[in-house]
């Protein structure tokens, strides 16, 4: 029978379109648990797109889990690998202290790539997903639940903490362009 990560992969394989993700492994900084894997899908959805996702964020547990792990993704306009290695440290780094649930927002502290001024994730449903795709239940232990993680400027950050994540929604912005200037 396949592993828990095998299945995940695999699901993976179906939503990308992609069996030949490049994986790169992010040291675990904590005891007892795996590396956080990023997974990195160019091309994916389309040429010049990147799509990326992790596998260990969900090895850990959090207060506010509850049956379901969250795994991270995002999808942008750009071939900059550094994307989805960004949200791999942030599952490395963050996995036990913060819960990646719909509306947080992440400082990441410094612009996320050399082509972007964005510093900051803001969480959600994952881009291009539709809910029955986001959620695998049957990969043994608790189900895996795709989070969507996208590039925001601080500015943006900041509007969602006061506003919340569906007021930003409702602003005009294209999700995928990592080069855009703030909306707010």
């Amino acid at each position: 029978m396949p592993s828990r990560a095998e299945r995940y992969v695999a699901h993976l394989d179906t939503l990308t379109g992609s069996t030949d993700p490049r994986l790169q492994p992010i040291p675990s900084t904590h005891a007892g648990l795996d590396d956080v894997i990023s997974l990195v899908y160019v091309g994916e959805p389309e040429p010049r797109y990147l799509t990326g996702a992790t596998y260990g964020l969900s090895l850990a547990d959090h207060a506010e889990w509850h049956g379901v792990k969250p795994e991270l993704w995002i999808s942008v306009r750009s071939d900059d690998p550094v994307w989805a290695l960004a949200i791999g440290y942030l599952a490395e780094h963050l996995r036990g202290t913060c819960p990646f649930v719909y509306g947080d927002t992440i400082d990441f502290g410094e612009p996320i790539a050399p082509e972007s001024d964005m510093t900051a994730f803001a969480v959600s449903a994952p881009a291009g997903l539709d809910a029955d795709q986001y959620t695998l239940l049957d990969c043994g232990g608790a189900p895996i639940s795709i989070a969507g993680c996208f590039p925001v400027h601080d500015i943006e950050r900041e509007y969602i903490r006061e506003h919340g994540i569906d007021a930003f929604w409702q602003l005009d912005w294209d999700l995928y362009d990592v080069r855009r200037p703030p909306v707010v």
